[in-house]
């Protein structure tokens, strides 16, 4: 994911400060990104009141993916971006959301909501409050139903909803 121009530090959230300070080896512009992105990973394992292991690990290998982080600084990230997460309850949610938006470009939005349905698909169940939750970021992140709809058919068999219907 290559980094667009970020908006000043001033204007990030509490949460993205925090996290991004823990990464203080790394140029400011790459901490905030990286800080904005496990928060919304973890928005989204958060959005049935329960951060799974399997969760945790996913989002863990894909903070690694997408940055030069050792496994044990990508832990530390999406424990911190877990802890925020569940203490905030979702009062930052639409905020850090929109502040990647605004220091991401279209390819690394897509690669977010990518990975925001290999989050929820970790333990091979997306719950229908996962789903939703996937589909307010996606809007969020300024694309259309059709647009997510089109990354979540890659994940049509861990959908729970379509879990239950016979045949």
């Amino acid at each position: 994911m290559g980094l667009d121009d970020a908006p000043d530090e001033a204007r990030d959230t509490a949460t993205v400060r925090r996290i991004a300070r823990e990464l203080d080896a790394l140029p400011a512009t790459e901490a905030r990104f990286l800080a904005a992105f496990a928060y919304v990973l973890a928005r989204v394992a958060r959005a049935d009141l329960e951060i799974s292991g399997e969760e945790m690990d996913t989002m863990v290998k894909l903070v690694r993916e997408y940055s030069t982080l050792s496994e044990a600084q990508a832990l530390l990230v999406v424990q911190m971006a877990k802890t925020q997460a569940t203490a905030l309850a979702g009062t930052e949610n639409y905020l850090v959301t929109r502040q990647f938006k605004e220091m991401s470009n279209r390819a690394q939005r897509v690669d977010l909501l990518r990975c925001l349905f290999a989050v929820a698909a970790a333990d091979n169940n997306i719950s229908v409050v996962e789903s939703t939750e996937i589909t307010q970021i996606g809007q969020e992140l300024g694309f259309s139903s059709q647009e997510i709809a089109s990354v979540r058919a890659a994940y049509r068999d861990q959908l729970s909803v379509l879990k239950d219907l016979p045949g």
